[in-house]
This record gives C-alpha cells, structure tokens and sequence, in this order.
C-alpha cells in the first residue's frame, strides 16, 4: 500500500484561476489544469526569487518534490502558451498557511498584500 501524500504548504490561492487567449472565442478542448502547488512553486521560485531549497523549506515537502512540481508546472505553462490553450488553477494536495507560519513574510502573494487570508484547504 503506498504511502499517503503529504499536504504542501501554500501562501494564498490566486486571485485568477483561468487564464487564455483574450483575442479569440473561447478555445476548443479541455483547459491545461495546474495544481495550486504548481502555481506555487511558480510564484515563489520565478517571481519571489527563492531557491529551490528555500521553495521547498516554505512548502514543508524535499527539494526533489520541488523539483518535480516545478517542472510540471513549466510544462503546463509552455503547453498553455504554444497552443494557445486556457490555464485553470485549481486542485492539488495543500493547505494554506498558518497564522504560526507568518514569519516566511510573502511579500507579493495576496496574503502578504492584504495581511490576512483564508483558512485551510482539504
């Protein structure tokens, strides 16, 4: 039997889950489906500017899930993009901060913005 998957700490969910082309009717097909983890890995390693090591340390899962989660998420991204497909975040295995966990200080998240957030997610 395989283990249970740990739970990845998240900041804040998106203000926006869906993204696509603004130009054309809406695209045909299933949209691309990026986890609220991916999406955070994304902020925090693109846009925070944080190390994969620091990534992970904030999201309480190894550098190598980092890693994995990470590409995924570059993947879907690239998917999205090149083929002119819609973005739909949403889903995944997280649950948002803590007010214990404050002191990692997301300075452009929504959270950090507002001083507050939301409760937990399951």
């Amino acid at each position: 039997m395989p283990r249970p998957r740990k739970w990845r700490k998240v900041c804040c969910l998106p203000e926006q889950n869906l993204f696509g082309p603004l130009n054309i009717p809406l695209p045909e097909g299933e949209p691309v489906v990026m986890t609220v983890e991916e999406y955070e890995t994304i902020r925090l390693i693109d846009l925070e500017e944080l190390t994969q090591e620091e990534c992970a340390e904030r999201m309480h899962v190894a550098r190598a899930t980092v890693q994995k989660i990470y590409n995924d998420a570059r993947k879907k991204l690239a998917i999205s993009l090149v083929e002119g497909s819609l973005l739909k975040i949403e889903g995944g295995d997280y649950k948002l901060y803590d007010e214990e966990d404050a002191d990692y200080g997301c300075q452009r998240c929504r959270r950090g913005r507002c001083h507050g957030g939301k409760g937990e997610q399951q």
